[in-house]
């Protein structure tokens, strides 16, 4: 099953958003949650990163969401040459996060997961 790495600047971002994603999926996605620095500032770290993702990381590969750019960043240093498919995602954190965990718990493949994510560029919050 693939699994999910958030990446947020905060790590209360980061839990809040894993939270929600286990409630909608009864807990049947394996979710990593990462945000902060070493010493505890907002921000992002490589190495914690990675070993979030080595946590998670499977046969069937891991989706990370991010929130910011330099979250980008952290994350294509922290993984560069991992050995199971990963895929970065550009889609909104939050709703891209619940939708992809939704996808992912089917037993969908990882581009599955990944293409749900990006529809949530197209959710209304609000009515037209």
């Amino acid at each position: 099953m693939v699994s999910l790495l958030i990446v947020s600047h905060s790590p209360q971002l980061a839990a809040g958003i894993k939270e929600l994603a286990d409630q909608m999926t009864g807990g049947s996605v394996q979710i990593a949650a990462v945000g902060g620095t070493a010493d505890g500032r907002l921000g992002t770290n490589p190495d914690r990163i990675r070993s979030a993702f080595d946590a998670v990381a499977g046969p069937d590969g891991v989706l990370v969401l991010l929130d910011l750019g330099s979250a980008v960043m952290s994350a294509e240093s922290a993984l560069e040459g991992v050995n199971q498919p990963v895929c970065l995602s550009d889609a909104p954190l939050v709703e891209g996060a619940v939708l992809a965990a939704v996808e992912a718990s089917l037993g969908s493949s990882l581009q599955r997961t990944a293409e749900a994510a990006e529809r949530a560029r197209a959710l209304q919050k609000v009515g037209a």
